[in-house]
């Protein structure tokens, strides 16, 4: 039994899993992320609906998750928000909304300093490589999704942090129509009409990231070598 396991071609799998699982860790970290810092900031909304939670079900949007991986850009189900539960609304929503896309960063720069540490144990396993491209895709797909919610579209997180610099009638106007903001995001995510910006400032995060992880490996190693 375990010769014939063994003589299976496990690369398929493989593949769906290493696209899947840094997807699913993505958009629950940074849903959570928005929930939490609601919540430190007097909105219990999130609590009170059981989004306060690292189960990713409860944050999937299957249209988000599928564009996600299959272009690299996607969404999750939005953490429900009352910003007049806050104790500052609009400073409190910008903060809120950053936060997300702050986790994105936050969990890209910690896969690559894995990364990083892991090729010091150079072995030639396939588990070892198939670790080494799972923190990879972690690292890319995180600063995809921090990108992304940060265009200015609503109900992306960029619209709320743009918004709450301007004068509240017309915040709250917008925040009205944000809704008919879907409608903008799917055209242009389906068509392709910003792929080639948003690659760009993905891959300029992406490796920016790299560069500082690689830079604080080589002084760990210097150090202790």
């Amino acid at each position: 039994m375990m010769e014939f396991l063994r003589s299976l071609d496990w690369s398929y799998l493989t593949n769906i899993i290493i696209r899947i699982l840094p997807a699913l860790l993505c958009v629950t970290l940074h849903e959570l992320a928005h929930g939490y810092t609601a919540y430190r900031l007097g909105d219990d909304t999130a609590k009170l609906e059981g989004r306060l939670t690292l189960n990713p079900i409860k944050h999937i949007d299957p249209i988000g998750l599928i564009s996600m991986l299959v272009f690299g850009f996607g969404w999750a189900k939005p953490v429900p928000v009352n910003m007049f539960n806050m104790r500052e609304p609009k400073k409190g929503m910008a903060i809120t909304a950053l936060a997300g896309p702050a986790m994105n960063v936050f969990i890209a720069a910690v896969a690559f300093l894995l990364y990083g540490i892991m090729l010091a144990f150079l072995t030639t396993s396939r588990v070892y490589f198939a670790v080494l491209q799972l923190l990879l895709t972690t690292a890319y797909l995180s600063c995809a999704f921090a990108v992304f919610n940060l265009l200015p579209i609503p109900p992306l997180d960029g619209s709320k942090i743009f918004f709450s610099f301007l004068p509240n009638d017309k915040y709250l106007t917008l925040m009205r129509y944000e809704r008919y903001g879907m409608i903008i995001m799917l055209v242009l995510v389906f068509t392709g009409a910003i792929d080639g910006p948003l690659t760009f400032f993905v891959n300029k995060l992406y490796y920016f990231l790299y560069n500082i992880a690689k830079f604080a490996f080589e002084i760990v190693v210097n150090i202790i070598y």
